[in-house]
């Protein structure tokens, strides 16, 4: 029996380390619901660079769960995430992408959850558009959070146009 337990942890800490290897900026954390003797429920705040568009960087919000089972990392965390992407300079494409091509994901849950923002291009203006959404192995969140980035000039550079980029 202690095999398991010893076998359960080993994956839960390994599983937290692969995770904590892809985490975006922390900005910061506010405390939204106090809990004795545990970790309390916050809302927690990143930033993300857009790995193949120099230029644009996103800022989410997720709550994470605390409590005991949040404090050891298998709390599946809920689906409402607040998004805001920007231009932070001037932009320039490392590549071709497709409508709809993921940019960042995030484990939700130990097993089963995850969060996605997705990039596209709204060709007519111009713009990126990002979308934040959770997925579930079994069934998704209808929540999700839209944000456009106006492709726009910076200082003396023309921008360019994101239908160039589309694969």
């Amino acid at each position: 029996m202690r095999f398991w337990i010893w076998t359960f942890v080993a994956l839960c800490l390994g599983a937290t380390a692969v995770q904590a290897a892809d985490e975006p900026d922390l900005i910061f954390k506010k405390s939204t619901v106090w809990k004795f003797l545990s970790p309390d429920h916050k809302l927690a705040t990143y930033a993300v660079d857009d790995p193949l568009i120099d230029g644009v960087a996103c800022h989410f919000t997720v709550p994470e769960k605390g409590g005991f089972s949040g404090w050891i990392g298998v709390a599946e965390e809920v689906s409402d995430i607040s998004l805001a992407c920007r231009q932070v300079g001037p932009i320039s494409f490392k590549g071709d992408f497709e409508q709809g091509e993921e940019m960042f994901r995030q484990r939700r849950s130990l097993f089963f959850k995850r969060m996605r923002i997705v990039r596209g291009c709204d060709e007519k203006r111009n713009v990126l558009v990002y979308v934040v959404y959770s997925d579930k192995l079994i069934e998704g969140s209808p929540k999700n959070s839209t944000s456009t980035v106006p492709i726009m000039p910076w200082g003396d550079q023309m921008p360019p146009n994101c239908s160039d980029h589309l694969s």
